[in-house]
């Protein structure tokens, strides 16, 4: 397939309300306070990183730059996610910086997201997204 290099506002909407459900959804089962929600939460949010990511995972790499942001940060939590034992591993093709990356994952870091993390990581990488694929 081709990569892509733009996305219609609605699709980019929509995915942001798929993800935004998810979210509360979490949020409504965590209010109630089951026992185990911890064991859930670590995988529950990493395979939310890979769907985020799956939406939109024919973009093009060129205009997703290799400056570190958060596109690049969920393709790194990605790799780590799938190849590393979800374990943040060095990437050579982008500049990552840790201390200006949304979630301040360092190399060798294991990838345990919390709804906050999530959500601030989705948050930017959808205005990400909308700034370089409209």
């Amino acid at each position: 397939m081709l990569s892509v290099s733009s996305y219609p506002k609605n699709y980019v909407d929509a995915c942001r309300v798929k993800v935004a459900a998810q979210l509360a959804s979490y949020r409504k089962l965590l209010a109630a306070k089951p026992a185990g929600i911890d064991v859930f939460e670590r995988p529950f949010f990493n395979h939310m990183i890979l769907a985020l990511d799956y939406y939109f995972m024919h973009r093009s790499r060129n205009m997703e730059g290799k400056d570190g942001n958060p596109l690049n940060e969920v393709r790194m939590l990605c790799n780590a996610i799938l190849e590393n034992d979800d374990r943040l591993g060095a990437d050579k093709t982008i500049r990552y910086k840790p201390e200006t990356s949304i979630l301040q994952f360092k190399a060798g870091d294991e990838i345990r997201l919390k709804a906050d993390d999530f959500a601030r990581l989705s948050a930017a990488f959808f205005d990400e997204i909308e700034k370089k694929y409209r």
